[in-house]
């Protein structure tokens, strides 16, 4: 019997993200959709005629056993309050990142989780990157050695401040590029090495009329010695190399983006032939000095995060990413902050 979902939220994370993903999952059924908005409504009956559209997520409480799975792309101040009203009203959850504003609100949300018995799911897309498993392989495959140093970046150009909550400086809009394009990096670096001893940053806001950070470097000390150093940006003149993985038998190097958020705006779905491949002129290299070979990047697959979610919700597996994973990302945003606030390396407590 398929998993019946409820997206809330249309705007960019539900239009170009989640519901084509759902709707790309055998056993996933995009049952309705939240949205206030006019133009979006429209948007979803020409997309989606099969949805029904609701003009409030008081609408989902209400109708008690009619959705299996909740998918909240709201603003992110929204997101715990949203799914505590999804688990509570008997409905698991997928939660847009960050999952909340603090590592204590997200806290919250899993114990709420395990005395539902319900799933909390971060939605992690990001892990699902051809040049991100790209990297997972050759880590996995000894083909790098003992890793050194994971470089990673996500550098932008927009000089130019667009209004709206991500950029606001309340900490309860959870704004500014450490928890947007942060909690992506974070994450990875973590998914690969495991939990920091220690967490050292550098966050500014360099954008005239800007007021949440827009420029910020983390770097992470893991217990195997490996160093995670991140570079998030929106004011990068110069674009450095997406990954520059330095292990003691070979390097992996690799530029540009991974092509599936570019496909998903531009109306492809997981669904179409060559999703998720990039192109050979994307590879990037392994090797060492003199002796580098191109290196083919996975097939990226977005929709393998919600194929899991799927398993998941019926009961047939783990979730594809773990709340416990998302609460110690917001650890470390929380120790990156502290670490730029007193220009001082923090001390992650090991648990």
């Amino acid at each position: 019997m398929d998993v019946r979902v409820a997206l809330i939220g249309y705007g960019t994370g539900g239009s170009v993200f989640h519901a084509p993903l759902i709707s790309s999952v055998p056993g996933l059924r995009l049952a309705a959709v939240v949205t206030s908005n006019p133009e979006r409504q429209a948007a979803v009956r020409e997309r989606y005629p099969e949805a029904r559209i609701l003009d409030g997520a008081d609408r989902l409480w209400e109708a008690t056993g009619v959705y299996d799975l909740v998918v909240v792309t709201a603003p992110n101040r929204q997101h715990v309050p949203l799914a505590r009203e999804a688990l509570t009203s008997g409905m698991a959850v997928v939660v847009d990142k960050p999952v909340a504003a603090t590592a204590a609100d997200a806290r919250s949300l899993a114990a709420l989780s395990a005395v539902r018995g319900l799933p909390v799911i971060p939605f992690q897309n990001r892990r699902w990157d051809g040049d991100f498993r790209t990297v997972r392989k050759l880590i996995g495959d000894n083909e790098l050695g003992q890793v050194s140093r994971f470089e990673s970046r996500f550098e932008r150009w927009r000089p130019q401040v667009k209004p709206g909550w991500k950029e606001s400086s309340d900490p309860r809009d959870a704004g500014g590029i450490l928890y947007d394009l942060g909690a992506h990096l974070v994450d990875q670096s973590v998914h690969l090495f495991g939990r920091p001893q220690q967490v050292y940053a550098e966050i500014d806001v360099r954008r005239p009329g800007a007021e949440a950070a827009d420029d910020a470097f983390v770097a992470l000390s893991h217990l195997d010695g490996t160093r995670s150093h991140l570079w998030m940006s929106a004011v990068a003149s110069d674009l450095g190399p997406r990954f520059r993985v330095l292990g003691d038998r070979a390097a992996y190097v690799v530029h540009g983006l991974d092509g599936q958020e570019d496909a998903l705006r531009g109306g492809a779905t997981p669904g179409d032939p060559d999703w998720g491949i990039t192109p050979p002129e994307g590879y990037g290299t392994l090797g060492t000095p003199g002796e580098e070979r191109v290196q083919a990047t996975e097939p990226g697959a977005y929709q393998e995060f919600y194929a899991e979610v799927g398993r998941a919700v019926r009961g047939e597996g783990p979730p594809p990413v773990s709340i416990a994973d998302a609460i110690l990302g917001l650890e470390i945003i929380e120790a990156a902050l502290r670490s730029a606030r007193d220009a001082k390396v923090v001390d992650l407590p090991l648990q």
